[in-house]
């Protein structure tokens, strides 16, 4: 991810501000979450593949660091700047799209808008 593109997306993703007392362990910066995160999802692998070897934090991490930007509802802000970005840069493969059926409701029961024929 390129220093100008993170400068963007920084402010969405920013640490909170650490406690001056028991401040706890240090957390990993938000750029290499985000960017672990993006590997996963590129790569379409699972959170335990993380390769720490390039300096990403573990799978685990990554997986806390999402779901504390989704809680704070600014994950879908990201995602969109980013998209917005890198389409306007010319550099997504619109090809590799994969829509995900899990984020639609068909609860078990669910009633159909119209009869089916």
């Amino acid at each position: 991810m390129s220093d100008q593109l993170w400068s963007r997306l920084a402010p969405l993703l920013a640490d909170p501000p650490r406690r001056p007392r028991n401040a706890g362990r240090k957390r990993y910066a938000p750029r290499v979450c985000l960017e672990g995160i993006l590997y996963l999802l590129y790569m379409g692998c699972r959170y335990v593949d993380v390769p720490r070897e390039l300096g990403f934090p573990s799978g685990e991490t990554c997986r806390k660091r999402l779901h504390e930007w989704i809680n704070k509802g600014v994950w879908e802000q990201a995602m969109e700047q980013l998209v917005s970005e890198l389409n306007a840069a010319g550099k997504l493969d619109w090809s590799r799209v994969v829509i995900d059926a899990s984020i639609i409701d068909a609860k078990k029961g669910a009633t159909l808008p119209a009869p089916a024929r």
